[in-house]
């Protein structure tokens, strides 16, 4: 679309960060010591891996709140020769655990997910059997150039000594205090004399930094197979969670092909199931390629209109349909298929909201990190990272100092749904680490955290890119709408008209302070450089490397 985007908008906003730019390798994470981990391995001669796997485990010390090496997660790795690979670390169901294992809470206002006494959300009986720290070190292995005592080094410093509290983790720290003061070990390092800890007083992790030194010597065996591992098994058995040594033992990564979907022209690859981001984006797309979003503008009420009637389309096949492609038939072509966006479009009414059903069945047969990094040979990594919600199970274990995830709360707990438990079941999600090409060339690379907001977020911000032409530091600040059919929740960044004319169309209009959570990303220019930008909903920091060694020849002359 030709022209400045702001002269089609009808929602306006002004940047709050500044985008970083380097010719060497750029990272971007929320939080700034964790991108200058990942920064320290490009600066060190290291690629895109090493640096990736290095702001992973800083964030698991930094922003606790979100990853941990006891959770789960989905990376998506292009290698300098063009090829893509997701690399699926996602948590699964223990051995123990039936379909019936938790009694659905009858009556519940909030979600079919929650549970009597909220089992799978708190506490030992909601955590499954974690897949990040293997995946992270078999990754390394597998593409890094470094060591894995290297790119922990940052990790292992920043728990030891300490580090600042930010506003932002002192938020998150105070939202999740009541169910943390019930844990001792948790309540002891982030609720210090039972008050959340203040802005600027260290956060020190001596513990878990005995935990990472160990696992820098020993690898992931220390958890699946060796001592770490017996620690977990040993909580979990006297505490009443489900994990078993068999669980870690048996537990395997899976390496993954991408959902490809094409739009305008460009082309996007995403996640495949269990992830349900990759096909609904797709889905999404190719049901947005038939109006001319650019046109219609930037949070206008048209667009933002039918950003919420393909937004509730998306969210009904996916409850319909989603799920571990090992125990659910996931109709992958159907839903990314042109002439099923086409048979979704003619029941959109451009002007009245409605209600939809799913269109497909299964075959026969909340809150997270994201980090993004590229070097200068080629390879990217973007990788979303959780232990589900605000520090996950709101327990820390016990000679380990690590905090557990709470991923059975992704898990239907009533029978016969496509997201009903079984052992060995992977979790679905909606991570969202995904790529944009134009002629065969990377141009961007993107994704945040927020749970069943992220695949949504991630989506807008492409039509930002690929419709409204915006820069990368606009597309990842600008306001976003999400709904998956009951209230249509729109930024505050958008204006009382257009929330009063989307009202006027049908819209249950719920004005809130976030949609999802930070975003961030890499932008790929001809010239070889790269941008890297981080939104104002996290403490996103972006990390360029430019300059240089020495030209060859030059020696310094003190005479």
């Amino acid at each position: 679309m030709s022209g400045n985007w702001r002269d089609r908008t009808a929602t306006t906003f002004d940047c709050q960060k500044m985008p970083a730019v380097s010719s060497r390798g750029m990272v971007v994470s929320n939080h700034p010591l964790a991108s200058s981990a990942g920064a320290e391995m490009l600066a060190a001669g290291g690629n895109a891996i090493d640096a990736a796997i290095a702001t992973l485990f800083t964030l698991t010390v930094v922003e606790p709140m979100m990853v941990g090496i006891i959770g789960g997660g989905m990376a998506h790795i292009r290698l300098a020769d063009g090829s893509h690979r997701f690399i699926d670390g996602q948590s699964t169901v223990p051995a123990a655990v039936r379909d019936t294992t938790y009694t659905s809470r009858p009556g519940s206002a909030h979600d079919v997910f929650d549970t009597v006494g909220n089992e799978n959300l708190n506490g030992p009986k909601a955590v499954a059997t974690p897949g990040s720290l293997k995946a992270w070190c078999e990754t390394l292995r597998r593409f890094g150039t470094m060591s894995l005592a290297d790119v922990m080094q940052p990790a292992i410093k920043h728990a030891a000594r300490g580090y600042a509290a930010t506003p932002y983790l002192h938020e998150c720290i105070s939202e999740s205090a009541a169910a943390m003061r019930k844990d001792k070990p948790i309540a002891a390092i982030f609720l210090p004399n039972g008050e959340p800890l203040k802005v600027g007083e260290r956060v020190v992790q001596a513990e878990y930094a005995e935990t990472l030194r160990y696992i820098a010597d020993h690898g992931e065996r220390a958890l699946y197979e060796g001592p770490l591992g017996d620690i977990l098994v040993d909580y979990m058995e006297k505490a009443g969670g489900f994990i078993r040594r068999g669980d870690l033992s048996n537990y395997k990564t899976v390496e993954r092909q991408p959902i490809r979907a094409d739009y305008r022209g460009w082309t996007i690859f995403g996640p495949p199931p269990p992830a349900a981001s990759g096909v609904h984006i797709a889905q999404m797309l190719n049901i947005l390629e038939g109006y001319d979003i650019g046109g219609l503008g930037f949070g206008t009420p048209e667009t933002i209109h039918y950003l919420s009637e393909v937004l509730k389309i998306a969210f009904a096949d996916r409850a319909a349909a989603s799920g571990d492609p090992d125990y659910v038939g996931v109709p992958v072509e159907k839903l990314t298929s042109k002439a099923y966006a086409e048979e979704r479009r003619r029941a959109i009414d451009p002007a009245r909201a409605q209600a939809f059903g799913a269109g497909v069945t299964q075959l026969e047969s909340a809150h997270t990190t994201h980090m993004t990094a590229a070097d200068a040979f080629g390879n990217v990594v973007a990788t979303t990272q959780t232990i589900n919600n605000l520090f996950g199970a709101k327990i820390m274990i016990p000679g380990l100092g690590a905090i557990a995830n709470n991923y059975m709360n992704l898990f239907d707990p009533r029978p016969g749904h496509a997201l009903s438990l079984a052992p060995g079941k992977r979790v679905t999600t909606s991570m969202s680490p995904m790529m944009a090409l134009r002629d065969g060339k990377l141009r961007y690379a993107l994704g945040l955290p927020g749970g069943k907001r992220i695949f949504p977020s991630a989506m807008q911000a492409l039509v930002n890119l690929i419709d409204h032409g915006m820069s990368l530091q606009e597309a990842v600040e600008a306001p976003r709408v999400w709904t998956e059919g009951n209230a249509l929740e729109v930024e505050q960044k958008v204006p009382e008209s257009v929330r009063l004319r989307l009202t006027a169309l049908g819209h249950k209009v719920q004005p809130v302070a976030t949609v999802a959570g930070g975003m961030n990303g890499i932008a790929f220019h001809d010239d070889g450089t790269m941008t890297g930008a981080a939104c104002w909903r996290a403490d996103g920091t972006p990390v360029g490397i430019s300059g240089g060694l020495a030209k060859a020849g030059i020696r310094f002359r003190l005479s």
